[in-house]
């Protein structure tokens, strides 16, 4: 008994008794466009993997969109509205390099929370795992590996 009263008054402390009329009227027009939203994030997450695959300075992709990812076969199998908003990459020039390329980004923010309502770019290597070594690094995968989340990257 004591447990179901904690886990109601805490609900209603923390999150309150019922949403606010605004955001009821924000939650469901968000609906309303989530899958027309989806797929275009979808979409522009395959186009930019593509993209990046024959760029020069670009070392590997992971995507499971790609036909070149181990596990592309699966996904296609499992994975029946897209391949997801979410894809590693490296580039030369380890983590100076990676540094740089952060730094110049202008469409995407460098923020740790990969898989937001933004486009996001994240380079652990020197944020969130830079207190590995190099070596360390490499054996947890994280060197020289970006992770970017893509919503509304609109290619002109």
């Amino acid at each position: 008994m004591a447990f179901a009263i904690r886990v109601r008054v805490e609900g209603l402390r923390d999150f309150g008794p019922c949403q606010n009329p605004f955001g009821s009227f924000l939650l469901l027009q968000g609906l309303e466009t989530l899958s027309l939203r989806m797929e275009r994030h979808v979409s522009n997450t395959l186009e930019l993997a593509k993209f990046l695959v024959d760029r020069p300075e670009v070392l590997e992709v992971s995507y499971p969109g790609l036909e070149s990812h181990p596990y592309h076969q699966n996904a296609k199998k499992y994975l029946k509205n897209g391949f997801g908003g979410v894809f590693g990459f490296s580039i030369k020039g380890g983590r100076e390099a990676g540094i740089k390329f952060v730094d110049n980004l202008k469409l995407a923010s460098h923020l740790a929370n990969v898989g937001d309502v933004r486009t996001l770019v994240i380079h652990p290597a020197s944020t969130t795992h830079q207190q590995l070594s190099d070596e360390e690094q490499i054996i947890s995968g994280v060197a020289p590996v970006f992770f970017l989340s893509i919503l509304f990257f609109f290619f002109f």
